[in-house]
């Protein structure tokens, strides 16, 4: 997966203070990438935006 054109961005409810840190890559045609600010050479998750918007409304519904 090529990753050079994402723009990285600390995800909205990702909290700092802890070191809990979700980076989040939206401005891909047909994708979006998340992985572990404290780790950003490691694993990269790729949703479809459609199924990314789904589980950002489950995670909020919590």
């Amino acid at each position: 997966m090529e990753l050079t054109d994402a723009r990285w961005r600390t995800a909205t409810r990702s909290s700092n203070n802890g070191g809990d840190c979700v980076e989040v890559a939206d401005n891909l045609s047909g994708r979006v990438l998340v992985r572990d600010g404290k780790d950003r050479d490691g694993a990269t998750l790729a949703f479809t935006p459609t199924a990314w918007r789904a589980f950002v409304a489950a995670a909020k519904a919590r």
